[in-house]
């Protein structure tokens, strides 16, 4: 593995979270400077080749990655700009619909929900559901 690899890997598995290429490159370089972005880009393609990252697109903004894991989706604030992983599961009735009304088979790593946060919504005290699923995933 060469060290550009273990650099990603290691920024991956540290974070957990979703990253774009560029605060990938970024947490990278700040200790190992000699990485490149297009090599940063190279390698999460490779990576992804194997089945070590997937990738999901959230709205507007830069592409983004996370080590593979458990399925999980995403709600995107359309105001703020602020994303959340949520369960899969939050996932299940839709896949199931989509698949036995237009034989469409979901990939849940690359599901986006466009909406508004909480606190866009300026909703205080009770969440509705979508809120609390959000804050879950936090």
């Amino acid at each position: 593995m060469t060290a550009a690899k273990r650099g990603i890997a290691d920024v991956l598995a540290a974070t957990g979270t979703d990253l774009s290429a560029e605060e990938i490159t970024q947490r990278v370089q700040s200790t190992r400077p000699e990485i490149s972005p297009s090599t940063v880009y190279r390698v999460l393609d490779e990576f992804e080749d194997l089945g070590i990252v997937v990738h999901a697109h959230l709205g507007h903004g830069a592409t983004v990655y996370h080590l593979t894991g458990a399925p999980h989706g995403h709600v995107v604030c359309t105001r703020c700009g602020t994303s959340s992983e949520v369960p899969a599961e939050l996932f299940d009735r839709m896949e199931g619909e989509l698949l036995k009304r237009f034989g469409f088979a979901l990939d849940r790593h690359h599901v986006a929900i466009a909406g508004l946060c909480a606190a866009c919504r300026g909703v205080q005290g009770r969440a509705a559901p979508a809120d609390r699923a959000r804050r879950r995933a936090h």
